[in-house]
C-alpha cells in the first residue's frame, strides 16, 4: 500500500490525472491563467469537487518540487477514500449497528491520524471527514495511524450537515462533542450512532452540531478546558463501546 502523497506538476500531468480517476485532494493554479488547457482543469476539478485555489507564482513555485509546475500543481491523496454507503456495508455484513466517527474543523494529520487509529481499536466502522477545513490522507495520517488506515474506511463528503441529515433518514442518531453538553454517562449511545468531533480549538461547527441529536461532555476537573481533539474522541468512542457492551450483557 502507497503512503506517499503524490504532488503532480504540469497541465498534462495533472489532466491525466483527473481523467483516470485519480483522487486530487487540492488543485492550486496560476491567479490570472485562463488558458484553454487550465480551463479544462478547472473544469475537471469544479467536477470531481476538489478543492481549488488561485494563488501567485511565487506561491505555486514554493510547492513545486521541480518549478515545472507550468501553472498547476495538484496534491493526491496518499490513500483511496471509500463512500459512505461503502461503511454503512461493512456494519451490516458485521450484523452490527453503524458506529461511525465524523470529524469536523480538524486540520492536523497527526490528529487525524490518531483518531483512525482508536477508530479501528473502538469498532467504527468508518470515519467521514469533510473536503474543507480538513486534512486529507497525507502520508502523515498514514503514518501516524500506525497501519489502521488499511482497515478503517474514510469517506470525505462536500457537506457534513447535508450527510448527517441523510443518514438520519437511516435511523443513525448522532452525538457531537461538546464542552457545554450532557455528561457521556448520562446519556444512552447505544444503537446505531454517529460521533460528531471537532478540533480542539473550534469545535463542532454551529451548522453541524444544531443538526446532531444530542450533545455530549466529557467530565474534566482540571485547569485547562479542553482535551487534544484525538484524545477526546478516543474517550467518547469508548464510552460507546462501554455501553454497546453493557446492552449486550443486558
Amino acid at each position: 500500500m502507497r503512503y506517499e502523497e503524490l504532488t503532480i506538476e504540469g497541465r498534462n500531468a495533472v489532466l491525466e490525472a483527473f481523467r483516470a480517476g485519480k483522487t486530487i485532494d487540492k488543485l492550486f493554479v496560476l491567479d490570472g491563467c485562463q488558458d484553454g488547457p487550465v480551463r479544462s482543469i478547472i473544469r475537471e476539478a469544479k467536477k470531481q469537487g476538489t478543492i481549488l485555489t488561485f494563488v501567485p507564482k511565487e506561491r505555486l513555485d514554493q510547492l513545486s518540487e521541480t518549478r515545472k509546475h507550468q501553472g498547476v500543481v495538484a496534491f493526491a491523496a496518499a490513500y483511496e477514500y471509500a463512500e459512505v454507503e461503502d461503511i454503512l456495508k461493512i456494519a451490516e455484513e458485521k450484523g452490527e449497528p453503524p458506529f461511525l466517527l465524523l470529524l469536523d474543523n480538524i486540520e492536523d494529520p497527526h490528529n487525524l491520524g490518531a483518531i483512525i487509529r482508536t477508530a479501528n481499536l473502538a469498532g467504527v466502522h468508518g470515519v467521514i471527514i469533510p473536503k474543507r477545513r480538513a486534512v486529507g490522507l497525507t502520508a502523515t495520517v498514514a503514518k501516524t495511524s500506525a497501519g489502521a488506515i488499511n482497515y478503517t474506511p474514510v469517506a470525505k463528503v462536500g457537506n457534513l450537515s447535508k450527510t448527517i441529515q441523510e443518514l438520519k433518514k437511516k435511523g443513525i442518531w448522532f452525538a457531537c462533542a461538546d464542552m457545554s453538553g450532557t455528561k457521556m454517562y448520562e446519556l444512552d449511545l447505544t444503537g446505531p450512532i454517529g460521533l460528531v468531533v471537532g478540533s480542539e480549538g473550534d469545535g463542532v461547527s454551529k451548522l453541524v452540531k444544531e443538526n446532531c441529536d444530542f450533545a455530549a461532555s466529557i467530565p474534566m476537573a482540571g485547569e485547562i478546558d479542553s482535551l487534544n481533539a484525538s484524545v477526546a474522541a478516543g474517550v467518547l468512542a469508548y464510552e460507546i463501546v462501554r455501553q454497546r457492551l453493557g446492552a449486550v450483557k443486558k
